[in-house]
């Protein structure tokens, strides 16, 4: 799957994620690379436009050790309950070192969670992994790695 097809799934399932919420999951959602050890945003929407990846360290918070212990494959997904403010609450490998990070900038997972809508809410992001874990982003070459909003 492109950069290009991979944003359009996630525009897709953020939407659908509200509709069934009610109200917005997920106000920052960002496609990242972390080959080579560097971190490179690809792709991003959200409300921290020029702090997300200056704050990316800090922000991976209680996933840090989840995303960078490699022992997910392609479409997996991983919450952090606890993450609250600008704390990342999930991560979806996309492809070989390429992330979806998700947030809510205002409420915590546990917070989201506790609504009965919650419930209904994920099936469009479990949706999106089947169809990563089928299709995995592929990015050929360093010509796509800047700055584009979902």
């Amino acid at each position: 799957m492109t950069l290009d097809e991979t944003k359009g799934f996630i525009r897709i399932c953020a939407s659908q994620m509200n509709t069934r919420y009610g109200k917005t999951v997920f106000d920052e959602w960002a496609v990242v690379s972390l080959a080579e050890n560097k971190a490179r945003v690809m792709a991003y929407v959200g409300p921290r436009n020029d702090d997300f990846l200056k704050n990316f360290v800090n922000d991976l918070g209680g996933l840090r050790a989840e995303l960078l212990g490699a022992k997910y494959g392609v479409g997996d997904f991983v919450f952090a309950r606890h993450g609250i403010g600008t704390g990342f609450e999930v991560f979806m490998v996309l492809g070989p070192g390429i992330y979806l990070i998700c947030n809510n900038t205002r409420e915590s997972m546990d917070s989201i969670a506790k609504d009965p809508r919650w419930l209904g809410a994920q099936v469009p992001f479990a949706e999106l992994s089947d169809k990563i874990r089928a299709n995995p982003l592929v990015i050929a070459g360093d010509t796509q790695f800047f700055k584009k909003p979902l």
